[in-house]
C-alpha cells in the first residue's frame, strides 16, 4: 500500500489522477492494471481567523527577586 497526495487534472471531459513513478514502481504497476483508490479531499487550512472568538491574550509578568 502506498499513500500519496495527488492533484486532480482535467483529461478531456473527465478528471484524472497521476500516480508518481516512484509509487508505481514500488507497487509494480503496469499500464492497464486495475487498482483500488480511496479518495479523501484535503482540507485547505488558513492561518487567518484561526483564533476568531478567542479571549484576548493577556501577558503575565513574571516577578523576579534580585
Amino acid at each position: 500500500m502506498v499513500v500519496e497526495t495527488a492533484v486532480v487534472k482535467k483529461w478531456g471531459n473527465s478528471l484524472g489522477l497521476l500516480i508518481k513513478k516512484k509509487s508505481a514502481k514500488r507497487l509494480a504497476l503496469s499500464q492497464g492494471e486495475e487498482v483500488q483508490v480511496e479518495i479523501t479531499k484535503k482540507k485547505l487550512v488558513s492561518g487567518f481567523g484561526v483564533a476568531r472568538g478567542a479571549k484576548p491574550f493577556k501577558r503575565e509578568i513574571e516577578e523576579r527577586e534580585f
